[in-house]
Formats: structure tokens, sequence, C-alpha cells
């Protein structure tokens, strides 16, 4: 009975080995959601001459297109492909219910202070610093634009700090993941197009919040900087953001497919 147990044990083991092998080996990055912040009656930041919502939409559209091209293997799937209003939790729903191995946010930031430019990337978390807990609070400030607000996010307030530690708890899964493809956006915009890194940060976005897969929102430049909102405003300029992007994606998606 002893040999039999131990039979039965080896075969069990080989089982779970091979099993796990095959699930690594078979993984493929395959759904894509790419997600233009704002919209609609939602205009976003607002700089001298134009708003986020129109700059972020041809970025994102310009993203999709490239991947399409490099990567036909992959899905992509846009959040909005027009100037329509949707709801934070509609975008991380959308995510979901496809099954998206990724979810890319694209914006654009703002601040009182003009002379403030570069890119940021984030991930969903709790964050120590007032700065990025203040752009968490502007970006999800587009919930007080959707109707019936109150019961949708009735365990959300984008100003509660409770709120906030539920957010990152609810996070740790895949923080690991958001923050590869994080740093190797910011690695691209600094040295491929030119753009100041401000870094990789964490911040309670209620958009990263609801998706079930590693989420970022990047902050492509400042609005409010009148240089830097010439250059997001320009189509060359867009397209050498989203190709920085692409090039991340390809770079996150051969390191998971070959680990």
């Amino acid at each position: 009975m002893r040999y039999f147990n131990t039979f039965i044990l080896l075969v069990f083991t080989l089982f779970l080995t091979s099993f796990n092998s095959n699930c690594y080996s078979q993984y493929k990055l395959k759904t894509i959601v790419i997600d233009a912040g704002h919209g609609g009656k939602d205009p976003g930041s607002i700089g001298k001459k134009s708003y986020e919502k129109n700059i972020t939409l041809p970025i994102s559209l310009e993203l999709g297109r490239i991947i399409k091209e490099n990567l036909p293997g992959i899905k992509i799937i846009y959040t909005r492909n027009d100037d329509s209003f949707s709801s934070l939790y509609k975008r991380a729903e959308i995510a979901n219910k496809n099954d998206a191995d990724l979810f890319i946010s694209i914006h654009c930031d703002s601040f009182s202070n003009t002379s403030v430019n570069g890119s940021t990337t984030y991930l969903m978390g709790l964050s120590k610093s007032n700065a990025n807990f203040n752009v968490a609070k502007r970006e999800n400030s587009s919930i007080f634009l959707e109707e019936n607000f109150k019961e949708t996010y009735k365990d959300f307030n984008p100003n509660s700090s409770e709120s906030v530690m539920l957010l990152s708890l609810t996070q740790k899964a895949k923080i690991d993941n958001s923050t590869i493809l994080a740093n190797l956006i910011e690695e691209q915009f600094l040295k491929r197009v030119g753009i100041r890194s401000r870094g990789v940060m964490q911040a309670p976005f209620q958009v990263l919040w609801n998706t079930t897969m590693p989420s970022i929102l990047i902050e492509t430049g400042y609005i409010t900087n009148l240089e830097e909102e010439k250059k997001l405003n320009n189509k060359a300029h867009q397209v050498y953001i989203a190709s920085a992007i692409f090039r991340a994606i390809r770079d996150y998606k051969n390191y998971l497919e070959s680990n």
C-alpha cells in the first residue's frame, strides 16, 4: 500500500509539473483594450487651445493601427472610437467582458504651474504622494458626469482615503506585470521620443481598479504647458507617442511569452 501511495504521488506530481509547464508555455497576449480618456460631455483637462479628449483619441486610434499592422495576431478593442462619453465603469467592463490581457488608458496631464512638463505612467495603488492623489481625483471626477453615479459607485468615493485603501488591496495580483509595462513605456518615451519622463507611479484610479487584468494609465504630457500642448496636438508627435507605446507592448509581450 505504501508503494502504491508513493506511485500515485509521483504520477500526480508529474501531472502538475506537466500542467504548469503547458499553462506557461501556452500563454499568449491576445487582446488589448485601448481607452482614449474622457470624451463627449467630458473634455478632460483643458489647455490654452485644446481639450484633452481631442488628443487622447487620435493617439489611441494610432496605437491600435500600429499594433494591428505589426502584431496582427492581437485583437484590439477601443472603449471609444469617436467623441462619445463613456462611464469609467463601462470602460473597465469592456475589458473584463472581452477577457482582455491588457488595459491601456491614455490621457494628458494638467497643473497650475504651466512650466511643468513630461510623461507619467500610473498603475493602480495606494499613493503616498498628494500630487499623485490629486491626479487620480481629477481623472476620477468623470464619475460625477455619469447618470446614477451614486448607485454605480456606492462603495467608492474618489475623495475618501478608505476607498483608496480598498482599491489598493484588490490590485496586488496584477501590479507586477503592470509595473513591467509601465517602466518599458517610460523608457521608450525618454529614449525614443525625447519626452521628459516623470517616472512610474501609483495612484487610486477608478478605471484601473475595476479591470481584472494588468492595467496602466498614461499621462502623455501636460496640456497646460504651452510647448507641450503644441506637441500633443501635432500629428507627427502623436504618432511618435503611439509608436513608443507599441514598442513597449511588443517588448512586454516577448518577455511574458518567453517566460
